[in-house]
């Protein structure tokens, strides 16, 4: 069964959003300044491709989307296919956060399927034997602080009782 223009179209643009690219947007301070007949910039979607075969699929996919491809150029070590208008830069950035959208819906599925959480419950020998640790570390603080105290009376007594348990 084949699918009409428009689904063909609307699954074109959202495999736009996968693509490396970036934006660029008029400044409307300058395009409305003094200076804004010779301000020429205007609404441009950049995709970035390391060879000739990179841009020969970005060319067919973005015509796909139903935008016209300008030609392709160089910048650094880079080719750019760049795309303008208005509507190629809200289809693009549409597609890149629904993209963004989707890998961070991956990223918690993933992270709350799985193995659920376990609880770790120690023998009762082992929490008996934690107790007495802490009950002996607190004996041998008390009579630390006995003896530094000094030989009071209460603090003999204190330190006496301790010794006796």
């Amino acid at each position: 069964m084949p699918r009409d223009e428009t689904s063909a179209q609307r699954a074109a643009r959202l495999r736009l959003g996968r693509l490396p690219g970036y934006v660029r947007q008029p400044d409307p301070a300058r395009r409305g300044g003094e200076d804004g007949r010779t301000y020429k910039k205007g609404w441009e979607v950049r995709f970035t491709a390391r060879s000739e075969a990179e841009i020969t699929e970005i060319r067919e996919l973005v015509a796909a989307a139903g935008f016209a491809p300008a030609r392709p150029f160089f910048k650094g070590h880079q080719l750019i296919q760049p795309v303008y208008g208005i509507a190629a830069v809200q289809a693009y950035l549409a597609a890149r956060e629904s993209v963004e959208a989707a890998e961070a819906s991956a990223r918690t599925d993933r992270r709350g399927a799985g193995i659920p959480e376990q609880t770790r419950r120690e023998p009762d020998s082992v929490a008996a034997a934690a107790r007495a640790a802490e009950s002996a570390a607190a004996r041998a603080a008390t009579e630390a602080a006995a003896r530094a105290g000094g030989a009071t009376a209460g603090g003999a007594r204190t330190a006496r009782a301790t010794r006796e348990r």
